[in-house]
């Protein structure tokens, strides 16, 4: 680990660009003393340090480009993504460790200098550099959970039987707004724990599930669920400006993608007792907004578990904005 503390005062600044450029990935893989790594051009390999791979072969760290990505567990990024990842601290934290350790001089911008440079290192989940091959997308349990053929190929979901961090779980993509897939979140279909997984480094605050959907559906207002089947179920109703938060909490950068492209905003979070204070947080928070409508849950339910005619009298009765902007599709009442 790099030891030390973080020094106080100026040295506080951080400039992510000067510590990339002063510090490579191989001194640092020095550094932690990674052990049995071999080298094939400018590429190391073999088991990755940071999920302790014992057997595997899973890990590279490409010395030109300074990049690292672990196929097993699926971390990957920069050296500041690794120290962050070995350290289990924030991107921002392991610059701070890293201009200490290695003595990276630095000056002091100005305050929108400053602000701009941490937007870009701290404020985007990068691309992921490769895509899940032979993923089920008829799987038993999509039909256990409601999702027909039509909307597992549509959201690129199903059982992914292959190696690593995701083997033997349901994997559903993870978008930006501009299309770029970004993560993989993967659903325990045995009872297994986590329920969920995601990959280490990944920050999903940053995203709004479907969030890319929802905008080029072209509607004025967006239906805001909790989970990604919830999002799903939602959209097979017949509504396909639906996105997900990933959970019952509203971050800024969450909040402020849906403001940049609605004008409304109607919440079906889940019928418990979380699901309703959120409902009330959230709605209260929003309320400069031309229209935020909050649709009541049947008690202990969510709305994945609903049936898509149940999923439209409900929207139907806080009067949904998009409804009358709706497709006319042959949906069945299931």
């Amino acid at each position: 680990m790099i030891a030390g503390g973080v020094p106080s005062g100026s040295s506080n600044w951080v400039d992510f660009s000067a510590v990339k450029r002063a510090v490579n990935l191989e001194t640092v893989l020095e550094h932690y003393q990674v052990q049995g790594l071999r080298r094939r051009g400018d590429q190391l390999q073999g088991c990755c340090p940071i999920h302790h791979g014992r057997r595997d072969d899973s890990f590279r760290a490409h010395l030109t480009r300074n990049v690292f990505h672990c196929f097993a567990c699926q971390a990957r990024g920069n050296v500041l993504d690794f120290v962050a990842a070995m350290e289990r601290c924030s991107i921002r934290e392991a610059a701070l460790r890293l201009q200490q350790r290695f003595g990276v001089n630095v000056g002091m911008p100005r305050d929108g200098q400053k602000r701009e440079l941490v937007r870009k290192e701290e404020g985007r989940n990068p691309p992921l550099p490769f895509a899940l091959h032979g993923v089920e997308g008829n799987h038993p349990y999509l039909a256990e959970r409601g999702i027909d053929l039509a909307t597992a190929a549509e959201f690129g979901l199903g059982f992914y039987a292959g190696p690593g961090l995701m083997s033997g779980r349901v994997v559903i993509p993870i978008r930006n707004l501009r299309g770029e897939l970004v993560a993989y979140a993967g659903r325990a279909v045995d009872g297994r724990s986590p329920k969920y997984k995601l990959p280490a480094g990944f920050r999903k605050s940053l995203e709004v599930f479907n969030l890319q959907r929802a905008v080029a559906a072209g509607g004025q207002a967006v239906i805001v669920v909790e989970g990604y089947f919830d999002c799903m179920r939602v959209h097979q109703a017949g509504f396909p400006w639906v996105v997900a938060l990933m959970g019952s909490s509203l971050s800024a950068a969450q909040e402020s993608g849906l403001r940049r492209h609605f004008e409304g905003i109607v919440l079906m979070l889940d019928g418990d007792a979380a699901g309703r204070a959120a409902s009330e947080t959230i709605a209260a928070r929003l309320s400069g907004w031309r229209s935020v409508q909050v649709v009541r849950v049947p008690d202990a339910s969510q709305p994945d578990q609903l049936t898509h005619s149940t999923i439209r009298q409900l929207l139907g009765a806080v009067g949904c904005p998009n409804e009358g902007d709706m497709v006319k599709q042959n949906l069945s009442p299931a």
